[in-house]
């Protein structure tokens, strides 16, 4: 099969590797949609601190956000997955700690991240072997493009979740990348007033155009009552920002991640009655974004700007968008 490989910063290539084979309580997945994120780009560039920790070492086979169809299955899996259309877990716990068996496997010491971390290779091929317990079933009626948003997904709704909104309620969303469109989304399909901050006039039009009362950057934001600040930025300003701006006694959620550390005032946490949440990964929120997707309460494709195969994918990472592109944050990839 055909794989993209990372092999040094900067540096990539899609290979001719072995089609791969399934343990026994592992699926093959034949790849239909793949996005790239910014985690894949900082992979790519050699900035990802997992690099720097030792959680990842080149070469790296990237690749998280995925569906498919299974092809093959280990002898302990049921045959019946055989053909099913499906997406997965990024967070592939140990399963015998304490934080597995409490439900927190997306924090295990010694977690595998598909396409990420610990050298598990990730979706950006035609091909991908994940363990049966991480899959989730995609209903007909999600697509592709949706299918390969899941991921994303769950970690904004996990987001929208942790602000505690009901409708009426105020929002303010920082950054209007992929999850911070997610999240602006979210909200509104649960009734809250969503204004999104950004400093691209093209993702803040997007936003407008997804259903943002208000679209503005970080100076122009008004003086209103928020209700929660949800940061899917890349900022380290936005933290204390997001806590200087959000209602006394109310939530801040953390979901993106800065390049660099966040100064954070903590007195202004404590005098403010303020909640801060921090998020990592979607594990928690997949299953929901499936149902919202299905449901059509949430409609998450306009993100998508274009498709393309796995040959453009250096292209991609280096910053390249392909002239057809459309408004949208993500680029898919259709290894096929």
């Amino acid at each position: 099969m055909r794989a993209l490989v990372l092999t040094s910063p900067g540096h990539c290539e899609v290979r001719e590797i072995d089609d791969p084979l399934p343990g026994p309580s592992d699926v093959v997945v034949d790849v239909e949609r793949v996005g790239v994120c910014g985690t894949d780009v900082e992979l790519f560039t050699g900035s990802m601190p997992y690099l720097a920790d030792g959680h990842a070492s080149y070469p790296i086979r990237p690749g998280h956000e995925w569906c498919g169809t299974v092809s093959a299955v280990g002898g302990d899996v049921d045959r019946r997955w055989a053909g099913t259309r499906v997406t997965g877990d990024t967070m592939l716990g140990c399963g015998r700690c304490q934080r597995c068996r409490t439900g927190r496997h997306h924090v295990c010491e010694d977690r595998y991240e598909v396409g990420i971390r610990g050298g598990f290779a990730g979706a950006l091929a035609e091909k991908i072997v994940v363990p049966v317990g991480s899959l989730l079933e995609l209903p007909e009626v999600v697509d592709e493009v949706a299918g390969a948003l899941v991921e994303p997904a769950g970690s904004a709704l996990r987001a929208v979740e942790a602000a505690d909104l009901g409708p009426g309620a105020r929002v303010l969303v920082l950054g209007a990348g992929t999850i911070g469109l997610l999240a602006e989304l979210f909200a509104l399909a649960v009734g809250a007033e969503v204004h999104v901050v950004d400093r691209s006039p093209a993702a803040l039009d997007l936003a407008h155009t997804l259903g943002a009362t208000g679209a503005w950057t970080a100076d122009s934001v008004p003086a209103l009552a928020y209700d929660a600040v949800v940061d899917a930025s890349t900022s380290p300003q936005f933290p204390q920002l997001a806590l200087d701006i959000v209602e006394p006694g109310t939530r801040v959620v953390l979901v993106g991640l800065a390049g660099s550390s966040s100064m954070v005032d903590a007195r202004d946490l404590v005098l403010r009655d303020v909640t801060a949440v921090g998020i990592l990964g979607a594990s928690s929120g997949l299953a929901r974004a499936i149902e919202l997707f299905a449901s059509g309460t949430v409609d998450p494709r306009p993100l998508v700007a274009a498709t393309v195969g796995l040959d453009d994918v250096a292209q991609v990472l280096a910053g390249w968008r392909p002239d057809s592109c459309g408004p949208g944050p993500k680029i898919h990839v259709d290894p096929r």
